[in-house]
């Protein structure tokens, strides 16, 4: 694969089950050495692409290419270049770390003395080297996924698809999968994310897609889709409730804004500025100048959930249609009869 030439490429797919329509013509294109994170509400279609990228699912019409290798002609090859980390942990919580690691090198045909090293590298990589003697059943929620990634590039694939990767993690273990995940970027690896975190595309996305209905609705850097909202916001908190209209209009005047957002229950209102700093600071003398005290004046950009409520008309959940896939699965998953596949996922869509 030149180094010019897109790590995935996704045209027209489409894959119906009876009489639902998982994806209608979605199109995605991701470069290599990247973060691409594919956001979508329940029902869009992001685990049924996944499953097609993976060869775990045949798709009715258009192209899917993985690393130029067309997933229906040539699956076998792109079985050899991908990983998968599913939401739920692969690992055994009886065997350590390194037995793990090297559980999956010997499944992968590697060899005893060859899978030993691999473990140990990847150990050292992601931060475990000091528990790879203990007991997956032991691990923090954020080790555990570490070490999902770490099974993910036992075979050093250059493409990896994560599903969801820190759902259910605390802010620490979702940090240190972010960091895992930067340092797999940062070494070559082409990352396609599905997640429910906003924040976590946010920081971690090079590029977001935003699909609804089976279709691609927005493609675009984080940066990109939140200047579709038209701008900053200026909000402003007011110690009495009383004084929200009267502020309201002193907002509005100062801003030129077509709209001032209302909340009465937390006595705040907002509205879209073009200029930050001239805004703050003239709302600041004009709530002053009319005997209006205000508790807290806040300047910020819009945010992705702000985008995709925008985009998709609904607030971004959790998608309960899942790849109950693990990490360095890939030969496991793909010996389940079609029928199997199949009744899975009509069940999640």
């Amino acid at each position: 694969m030149a180094d010019s030439d897109p790590a995935i490429v996704v045209e027209g797919l489409r894959k119906t089950y009876r009489d639902k329509q998982a994806l209608a013509g979605l199109d995605l294109t991701v470069p290599q050495g990247t973060v691409h994170a594919v956001l979508g509400p329940n029902g869009a279609g992001k685990t049924t692409c996944v499953r097609i990228l993976a060869t775990l699912l045949r798709h009715d019409g258009g192209r899917a290419e993985v690393a130029r290798y067309d997933v229906l002609r040539d699956p076998d090859q792109v079985r050899y270049r991908i990983g998968l980390v599913g939401q739920h942990a692969a690992v055994d919580e009886e065997l350590s770390g390194r037995q793990n690691l090297e559980m999956f090198g010997r499944l992968y045909h590697l060899g005893g003395r060859r899978a030993a090293a691999r473990a140990d590298e990847l150990l050292e990589r992601f931060g475990l080297e000091s528990t790879g003697t203990k007991a997956v059943g032991r691990y923090s929620g954020g080790m555990r996924r570490r070490l999902d990634l770490a099974a993910s590039l036992i075979m050093r694939p250059p493409i990896l698809f994560l599903d969801e990767p820190t759902t259910g993690l605390d802010p620490r273990g979702r940090t240190e999968v972010w960091n895992a995940v930067r340092s797999l970027v940062d070494g070559g690896t082409t990352v396609l994310l599905t997640t429910q975190y906003l924040e976590e595309a946010d920081q971690l996305a090079d590029r977001v897609c935003v699909i609804d209905g089976g279709r691609s609705i927005a493609d675009g850097t984080a940066d990109e889709l939140k200047a579709r909202l038209g701008g900053d916001r200026i909000e402003v908190v007011l110690r009495d409730a009383g004084q929200l209209s009267a502020a309201a209009s002193v907002v509005g005047m100062v801003t030129h804004a077509a709209e001032v957002e209302t909340d009465p229950d937390r006595r705040r209102l907002g509205a879209r500025v073009t200029d930050r700093v001239a805004a703050l600071t003239e709302t600041v003398r004009a709530l002053a100048s009319a005997g209006i005290e205000a508790e807290d004046i806040v300047l910020r950009r819009p945010t992705l959930d702000e985008v995709f409520l925008h985009l998709t008309g609904e607030p971004a959940r959790a998608d309960t249609s899942t790849v109950d896939t693990g990490t360095a699965s890939t030969a496991t998953d793909t010996a389940r009869t079609a029928k199997e596949q199949t009744a899975e996922e009509e069940s999640s869509v």
